[in-house]
């Protein structure tokens, strides 16, 4: 398939980059075949898009095989992922709305993999949203997607150190999370004053007894005041702390310094919500 280079598509709609909705055009095809290639064989797999832009990663995607739905809010785009649905024929469908707005699930109606150079404004609250939930395992098969360096390192991070937060036991408690590659700013159109990565996440067995929602209080609680000790943070907590002595696990300590097995055995005992 010879489509035209990226940089020409952009400049045949008068594209550019729009900072309000944290956008920044990837135009390398080749790292952009590398991000496509992440998650594994996409022939015939369905694949959730988020904020593709004028279609960069798209047709990296489409050219991978994969069935893409792609959502895009930026009604200026629109005509270039056209174009592209007509050179891939029923293999490309675009969504004009807000992802933060739709049911996933819902819109895809079957297991599906999701790949997104996300947007950096609204990439941590979709991250949140398809790690949450009771239900597991997810709908969704795996999570390639691209961050900031800082958020990717926060998310694949380990006990102990500074980036170690909410985002790593989110990521890690019923999940397998890895930092699959680096993206140098340069890369970018324009470039971000940042680095940036790219996190793949695939699905694991979840903890029994564990409900989703109360590991995201425990965990609010003990990082929202990180800086305190576990007695101190977790008092708003009821049973919180008495729970820490049932478990043999020290009211002095920080939240940083608890495993993720350690989170989950809190909210295991405490119970659901």
């Amino acid at each position: 398939m010879n489509l035209p280079p990226l940089r020409e598509v952009i400049a045949a709609h008068g594209l550019s980059a729009s900072k309000k909705l944290g956008q920044n055009f990837l135009f390398d095809e080749q790292l952009l075949d590398r991000i496509a290639a992440i998650p594994g064989d996409l022939q015939d797999r369905a694949v959730l898009e988020i904020g593709p832009g004028p279609g960069g990663l798209t047709r990296a995607l489409l050219r991978a095989g994969a069935r893409v739905t792609a959502i895009e809010m930026d009604q200026r785009c629109l005509p270039a992922l056209e174009e592209l649905a007509q050179a891939f024929p029923g293999q490309l469908t675009v969504i004009e709305g807000d992802a933060l707005k739709i049911d996933h699930a819902q819109l895809m109606g079957e297991p599906f993999a999701v790949v997104a150079n996300l947007p950096y404004n609204v990439g941590t609250a979709l991250f949140v949203r398809w790690l949450g939930g009771e239900q597991w395992p997810p709908v969704w098969t795996s999570l390639t997607l691209m961050f900031q360096q800082e958020v990717a390192q926060r998310i694949v991070s380990q006990p102990g150190g500074s980036a170690y937060g909410r985002l790593a036991v989110l990521a890690q408690w019923r999940s397998k999370a890895k930092l699959a590659m680096k993206v140098h700013r340069s890369a970018f159109t324009p470039p971000p004053k940042v680095m940036s990565a790219i996190v793949h996440i695939e699905p694991a067995q979840a903890p029994a007894g564990v409900s989703s929602r109360r590991l995201e209080q425990v965990t609010e609680a003990a990082f929202g005041q990180r800086r305190k000790m576990l007695r101190q943070s977790l008092k708003g907590l009821p049973g919180a702390v008495d729970v820490l002595d049932e478990l043999g696990i020290d009211s002095t300590r920080r939240a940083e310094t608890l495993a993720v097995e350690e989170f989950i055995a809190i909210a295991r005992a405490l119970g659901p919500l």
